[in-house]
């Protein structure tokens, strides 16, 4: 990478990493703090206050992504940054349900994550994009194992309001790295040929990115609705799961480094996108036969297997992506991509637990596995995508 691509990625990621620490710090604790509330008495209200963020950004990713190739990525990401800041404060101020429900749709209504990446396929070279992608999606899962850590004390020092404030403080942080450490956008925004939104949806190459982009989130999502049971059955008290969260995601950011870069450099790439696929679909069977008797030891090899494979595809994906996308329309395309991203995650806490509840655990999963045979399927026609011309901002 050039020093201006390693500023790019560096400080974007970081964007990133604030936003989602902001996001995941509520998990461990939201559910039963959210109970406290007037009128936490109703699960389906609950289940609205936690999930309606996922609702709200995957409508507006796309407006955001489009407005971004016409409007700017910077100016894009700060609005959006201020609308989360706005909104963790309305729901660190909620006195009762109703407005914890309204400051998490306004959180969700922050849908910067399709400009963070245009803007980061914008100022990196094909050649080093995927390493640029993979910083952030390696943001994503530190952030995802530090909260696992830290939120249950946080939560029990400063209480779920608390953690709101804290998050609104991090959107702001983020808005200080846009101005002042984020390199300014290539200017041929202001002057390129815009495309369509027709453009990206008849796009085949798109098209089965969206469809995988959409049930590997799923997947993941609904997961987490049996998994933290399964430990706890298999005798390690909920306090302590991040010894086997933190761990197994650490090392399959090692298992990635060491595969994805060497081999996609080799030419590789499709066979190992479709290999993670399939290592997600055994991983879906295996917590299947495991579900019967869960063990530690099983659950975190299983867990090790998944975050390696996901890894490889959270970097690899958005990087595919950003290259196959129109190249006048990047910002739509990958407005699409997140939207369908950000439904995934939606789809799959609402099915995850309809599925737990009308199934168990095993039904969960068997649906994971059939989901990423559908994905393979879809996936199996795709080609690297081809390298275009371009130069990395100077």
């Amino acid at each position: 990478m050039t020093p201006l691509e390693r500023r790019a990625s560096g400080s974007l990621a970081s964007i990133y990493a604030l936003r989602m620490l902001g996001l995941f710090l509520v998990l461990p604790v939201f559910l039963l703090e959210a109970q406290k509330y007037p009128g936490g008495d109703d699960p389906a209200l609950v289940g609205l206050a936690m999930g309606i963020y996922g609702l709200t950004q995957g409508v507006l990713q796309l407006p955001y992504g489009m407005a971004s190739d016409r409007l700017g990525r910077k100016p894009m990401i700060i609005a959006g940054l201020l609308v989360f800041a706005l909104g963790s404060f309305v729901a660190a101020s909620a006195a009762s349900l109703s407005w914890l429900i309204a400051g998490r749709a306004l959180q969700g209504a922050g849908a910067v994550s399709a400009v963070v990446t245009a803007l980061l396929a914008d100022m990196t070279r094909e050649q080093v994009r995927t390493k640029a992608m993979a910083l952030v999606g390696a943001s994503i899962g530190l952030m995802f194992a530090l909260s696992l850590v830290v939120a249950p004390a946080l939560g029990a020092a400063i209480g779920l309001s608390g953690l709101f404030w804290l998050i609104g403080g991090l959107a702001l942080g983020g808005i200080a790295v846009v101005l002042w450490w984020v390199p300014a956008e290539p200017k041929q925004h202001a002057d390129a040929p815009r495309g369509k939104l027709m453009d990206v949806l008849t796009h085949g190459p798109m098209l089965r990115l969206n469809v995988g982009v959409f049930l590997l989130h799923a997947v993941m999502l609904s997961m987490w609705v049996a998994v933290p049971a399964m430990l706890v059955q298999a005798g390690l008290p909920k306090e302590h799961h991040w010894w086997v969260y933190l761990p197994t995601v650490f090392a399959s950011f090692a298992v990635m480094a060491r595969t994805l870069f060497p081999l996609e450099r080799r030419g590789y790439l499709r066979a190992l996108f479709l290999g993670a696929i399939a290592l997600i679909a055994l991983v879906q069977v295996g917590l299947l036969v495991a579900a019967r008797a869960p063990g530690v030891a099983a659950l975190s090899v299983l867990l090790f297997l998944f975050f390696c494979a996901s890894n490889i595809l959270e970097a690899s994906q958005p990087s595919i992506a950003s290259r196959s996308a129109p190249p006048n329309a990047r910002g739509t395309a990958l407005g699409v991509y997140n939207t369908l991203q950000s439904l995934g995650f939606f789809a799959g806490g609402a099915v995850g637990g309809t599925l737990v509840k009308a199934t168990g655990p095993q039904g969960l999963f068997a649906a994971g596995a059939a989901a990423m045979l559908l994905w393979l399927l879809v996936a199996w026609p795709m080609k690297a995508p081809a390298a275009r011309a371009e130069t990395a901002a100077a």
